[in-house]
């Protein structure tokens, strides 16, 4: 017993147990306001990253899921009403099959409103859109708005990496370094500035397509004390009759 007692005590292996465990408890923070005007600046004046603009700023403006983007078709942009339908998703397979899924949840099928911003970046995407002579067709659907050099759609993988190489190159460049911005962090970002904006939480719930109010209130969370000593003085001038 000593001897299994022994053995239980100590760590068989020459390593720590933490470093291969990933700790996925640290929370995704949104980047600050100077931090996305900064970044999508330095993206619109680049002369190589330029060409990825609209497409980021789309993702900062509107919250979408980056699979969401992915799988947007012209058919799904309504630039007359300035609308954007979102009820699928572009995912790619390990064996690199293309294929188009549902939404995360089903309150991931929604319509999205265009900011004027929005509006003027998908006018660019599709002015700009090379036209093949074969159209890619995923699962039915064809028509998608940003194609890679093959021709094929551009997927979740190839936003990450542009998003990773730009910022690599602005922290090279400004002694002022931009933390970590992805898409995921560009929804992330929406969702709180709307939130601090005053959107209403079931409105901001449609937005994101959030199954869970719970979800959605947790970006409220994401206050600071400025924040709310903002909230606390405007109710105190309503309150007096100010």
């Amino acid at each position: 017993m000593a001897v299994e007692d022994d053995l239980i005590r100590k760590n068989p292996f020459d390593w720590e147990l933490s470093t291969v465990i990933v700790n996925d408890s640290a929370r995704r923070e949104a980047v600050a306001p100077r931090q996305e005007r900064l970044f999508l600046d330095f993206i619109k004046g680049d002369k190589h990253y330029s060409q990825y603009y609209e497409g980021m700023y789309i993702l900062f403006k509107t919250g979408m899921r980056i699979s969401e983007f992915c799988g947007l078709t012209l058919d799904d942009i309504d630039m007359e009403n300035r609308k954007i339908k979102i009820d699928h998703q572009l995912q790619r397979t390990r064996e690199g099959v293309y294929l188009i899924e549902d939404t995360k949840t089903t309150y991931g099928e929604r319509i999205l409103p265009m900011s004027e911003g929005v509006y003027q970046c998908f006018q660019k995407l599709i002015k700009k859109r090379k036209k093949w002579k074969v159209e890619p067709m995923v699962d039915g659907k064809a028509g998608f708005l940003v194609l890679d050099k093959n021709g094929m759609p551009y997927l979740a993988l190839h936003w990450e990496k542009r998003f990773e190489y730009a910022l690599g190159k602005y922290n090279r460049i400004f002694k002022e370094e931009l933390p970590i911005i992805t898409p995921h962090i560009c929804r992330h970002t929406y969702c709180t500035n709307m939130a601090k904006a005053g959107i209403s939480p079931k409105s901001l719930q449609y937005l994101m397509g959030h199954s869970d109010i719970a979800t959605t209130l947790g970006y409220y969370t994401h206050y600071k004390f400025n924040d709310v000593e903002k909230e606390v003085r405007e109710l105190e001038k309503k309150l007096s009759g100010e």
